[in-house]
């Protein structure tokens, strides 16, 4: 049975509909004015990849294979019209909030980015000082002749485009130089505190430095014009499993040429000539609708690090305690705490400490034996990884599977992998052709003569930098049904054989897919049987059809479903006839929700998991991935309230879905509620 397509919203357009969430929280007045900035540098930082990534594969199949139709019904080509319109305006709207809103709020608040016409006498003596001590000597432009073709440069670095009259000491009269800025230079430099007026943080952008000095790199010559540009590629990676015999040394390979892959975007100053921008997309092989024209700098992400040369405080979030589970709170050991039951922590109002202390004490107990852990993503700081490393030289028995295809971290994980190697542990990247996405970590430890198993399982990474940042639940628990669950994970992952059956989990590939379908398709029957029945579930995303196609009957059976999908969703919520019964809301505020929870009333019986998984085909089909009952009664009651009813209720961040893939803020009637204020304040105080 296939589904009518116009039941199908499409992908790329709900990413650029997320996007516009982000960009609203940069609009809020009420918040500090840094984190608003960061807001719209999110949103660069997000349409960055989608570009890298989402463009660059529609791109691909518009060339390729133009008659696909997608999940939406339309072509690749009808899709990238669609999504390059969508993205120009939503880049349009970006550009004039900068500069109308987010740049005068910042001045009003005393951080000035000052233009050129505004530098002052002392400024600009300073700032010449600085182009010839810290610029000067590394920059080398390129003039284009015969001698210099057109260089090849870096994906999403900064670079300008220079018009030249006259000609060289050697005759040369090409009319075109570019200049690179090298990623070490900063991309906005601070002014020393004696040239800032009133006590201002005060900031100049690399771009106008270079502009204002420019013609110092071509003596003798007439600069006509400097304008910045940036070129994004095309950065997903491919590894042809034919020929792969080892695939940290074959992606090491690809690595090297991911800076170097086809142009998809093409960002200039708006002040460019058409003659210069034509140039730049007959050089990148791009054409029109792929080029954005700003009024601003063409990288916003670098942006980002304004905040951390500003020590204001009332114009950041206000920093939190984030606190422990109330029996670690008494001092209770690690291991200890765990026996007397199940803990859940519910990350960033609990500290990811728990999960710190678990790997680095089993690092140094003389008990502790074997430690097996998945890592996807841990940052290339991670004391996590260490404490591995160190294990490893103590002699206990270390295996760690590494994902190498975590894309934007493969090189991270890489260089972890051979650390790992070097220091004795096992080292393995999972199952070729599937990501290793699950979230697990078992240490095995000897207790008065026995051998007991102590696990974590997390819907989010092993990062503890994003564990302050991202919500996410994690499961402590040394119940021997699960423990022996992860470890038969575990053996499946680096060895070979069938897959058993689990006890309580459920794994991508085998089983998740198929528990989140019946267990739908047991609702449906619940309803048809006059019984009460309801689905809650909380995501990143919702693509995959038949999961829709199943939540579409269910909706048409009469049960209640109400979804919380942060970012893309493809299902239609509200259509009479086919999801009346189907709400879908997207919480977007001060952290990235990260949780997946999912919920069956099932005659209540209230089947509660969490996950590593979204529903999407990558995740149920492509991906090993884990998904974790919560036994315990009163950590069940916990994630059900905290997890998704306190967001349920939430009309402050909360957006509502409409049947045609928009998004209405939901405007607070009375007294407002915010999940993440009301978690922070029962957590942190």
């Amino acid at each position: 049975m296939s589904m009518p397509h116009d039941n199908l919203l499409n992908r790329e357009l709900g990413l650029l509909e997320f996007n516009r969430r982000v960009m609203a929280q940069a609009e809020e007045e009420y918040l500090p004015i840094l984190e608003r900035l960061k807001y719209l540098c999110i949103v660069s930082s997000n349409m960055d990849e989608f570009y890298e990534v989402r463009v660059a594969w529609l791109k691909d199949a518009a060339q390729n294979t133009p008659e696909r139709i997608l999940a939406d019904g339309s072509t690749p080509a009808e899709a990238l019209a669609k999504v390059s319109a969508a993205a120009h305006d939503l880049v349009r709207e970006q550009y004039r909030l900068l500069r109308e809103e987010i740049f005068p709020a910042l001045r009003a608040d005393n951080i000035i980015f000052l233009r050129r016409n505004e530098w002052d006498a002392a400024q600009k003596a300073w700032i010449s000082d600085y182009f010839f001590r810290e610029l000067m000597p590394i920059l080398t432009p390129i003039g284009l002749d015969p001698s210099h073709p057109f260089p090849r440069l870096l994906n999403k670095s900064l670079n300008f485009i220079v018009e030249l009259e006259g000609a060289d000491a050697f005759g040369r009269e090409s009319g075109i130089a570019i200049v690179q800025a090298p990623r070490i230079l900063p991309r906005v430099i601070k002014l020393p505190a004696e040239l800032a007026a009133d006590g201002a943080d005060t900031f100049v952008f690399l771009s106008s430095i270079l502009h204002s000095h420019v013609q110092e790199l071509f003596p003798g010559m007439l600069v006509k014009g400097c304008y910045q540009f940036r070129v994004t590629r095309d950065s997903d990676l491919s590894v042809d499993d034919d020929d792969v015999k080892n695939l940290r040394t074959a992606l090491q390979g690809e690595l090297r040429q991911r800076q170097y892959g086809d142009a998809v975007r093409l960002e200039i100053a708006d002040t460019c000539p058409a003659h210069m921008e034509e140039f730049l997309l007959n050089t990148f092989a791009l054409q029109k609708h792929d080029v954005f024209r700003v009024d601003g700098p063409v990288n916003l992400v670098r942006l980002m690090q304004v905040p951390d040369f500003v020590d204001r405080p009332e114009t950041k979030f206000a920093p939190f305690q984030a606190s422990l589970p109330d029996i670690l709170e008494k001092k209770t050991p690690l291991f200890d705490a765990i026996r007397k039951g199940d803990m859940l922590l519910h990350h960033p109002f609990q500290t990811f400490q728990p999960v710190i202390d678990l790997l680095t004490q089993a690092a140094s107990d003389p008990a502790v034996v074997a430690i097996k852990m998945t890592v996807y993503r841990t940052g290339t700081d991670s004391v996590l990884m260490e404490s591995l490393i160190a294990a490893a030289r103590a002699g206990k028995q270390v295996t760690v599977v590494v994902e190498l295809m975590a894309r934007f971290d493969e090189e991270a994980n890489i260089s972890w992998a051979t650390r790992l190697e070097d220091a004795g542990a096992h080292v393995v990247y999972g199952v070729f052709g599937y990501k290793i996405h699950a979230k697990m970590l078992l240490v095995v430890r000897r207790e008065e003569g026995q051998l007991r198993r102590y696990v974590h399982l997390g819907t989010g990474n092993y990062h503890p930098r994003t564990a302050r940042l991202y919500t996410d639940f994690g499961l402590m628990t040394c119940n021997e049904e699960i423990a022996t669950d992860v470890n038969d994970l575990f053996v499946q992952i680096t060895g070979l054989g069938r897959a058993g059956e689990l006890k309580h989990l459920y794994q991508s590939p085998f089983t998740l897919h198929n528990m989140i379908t019946t267990a739908i398709d047991r609702e449906i029957e619940h309803a048809q049987a006059g019984k009460p029945a309801q689905i809650i579930a909380k995501m990143n995303a919702l693509l995959e059809p038949q999961v829709i196609r199943a939540l579409y009957r269910a909706s048409q059976a009469g049960v209640k479903i109400t979804l919380i999908v942060r970012g893309v969703c493809a299902l239609r919520p509200g259509v009479e006839g086919l999801s009346e019964n189907i709400s879908v809301r997207s919480i977007v505020g001060r952290f990235l929700e990260h949780t997946r929870v999912f919920y069956f009333y099932n005659d209540k019986a209230e089947n509660l998991f969490i996950s590593s998984a979204d529903w999407m085909g990558r995740n149920f089909f492509r991906r090993i991935e884990t998904c974790v009952p919560i036994l315990d009664t009163k950590l069940k009651r916990r994630v059900i309230r905290e997890g998704l009813k306190v967001y349920l209720e939430d009309n402050t961040n909360a957006w509502e879905m409409q049947q045609d893939g928009s998004y209405r803020r939901r405007v607070a009637r009375g007294k407002g509620r915010c999940a993440q204020d009301i978690l922070l304040q029962e957590y942190t105080g």
